[in-house]
């Protein structure tokens, strides 16, 4: 299968989809957002590493920035932080340069490792990207972090990749839908932006139907009395 553009998802939501399913589709379903100071901090570094009038070239290196990138089988769009080439009779051809490349996305983030697989998730589906369009493999990505300021390796294997499909397909399922899912709250909400918008406690309230049932045999409990 393959997806039209009109149907491209934003690459970047598989970070907010895998932190918190509700929190993705309140901002890409729902179209809502809100600022706090992770948020800001981390555009602030994401308008740095996507100059893209900022160019690299060392030896058989080179910088790329704020490269955009598409899979028609993901049905994704984004924009890779900084993708490395590096010169290798392995590599592809790269328009405009001689020689053969092999390409390497490094995503930039705030902060410093998570808990879970969020960003490995979004760089491994940069790299998926990246082979379709190129028609290459890519076996490693690297995350940098400002907090730390080192970089780590990630290996993009095969339960990694399928990871991605997984949730990238439930992504499309639920925008196709435009269904909002409700979550449990925790305490990873107290870091979220959007916490006023979404009302986490509202997912705590019983359903209509629990509600109607319950007030039902109360009137029943009092009639047979």
């Amino acid at each position: 299968m393959e997806y039209n553009e009109e149907e491209f998802l934003l690459l970047s939501g598989i970070q907010h989809f895998s932190f918190c399913k509700r929190q993705w589709a309140l901002i890409h379903i729902e179209q809502q957002w809100l600022e706090n100071f992770r948020t800001i901090d981390g555009e602030i570094l994401h308008e740095k590493t996507h100059d893209e009038l900022i160019k690299e070239k060392r030896g058989d290196l080179i910088v790329s920035r704020g490269m955009k990138i598409f899979s028609r089988t993901l049905g994704l769009t984004g924009t890779c932080d900084v993708v490395e080439l590096h010169r290798s009779p392995d590599g592809v051809n790269i328009f405009g340069r001689d020689g053969r490349y092999k390409p390497v996305p490094i995503e930039y983030k705030r902060g410093k490792p998570k808990k879970n697989e969020s960003d490995e998730l979004q760089l491994c589906a940069q790299a998926m990207c990246l082979e379709e369009m190129l028609l290459c493999k890519i076996p490693e990505a690297f995350m940098f972090y400002e907090e730390t300021r080192r970089r780590l390796k990630v290996i993009l294997d095969d339960s990694l990749r399928e990871h991605v499909k997984i949730i990238v397909k439930e992504m499309h399922e639920l925008y196709d839908r435009r269904y909002t899912p409700k979550v449990k709250p925790s305490k990873s909400c107290k870091a979220c932006s959007l916490t006023e918008v979404c009302m986490p406690r509202l997912c705590k309230n019983p359903s209509v139907s629990n509600y109607i049932k319950k007030n039902l045999l109360e009137i029943e409990g009092e009639v047979g009395k």
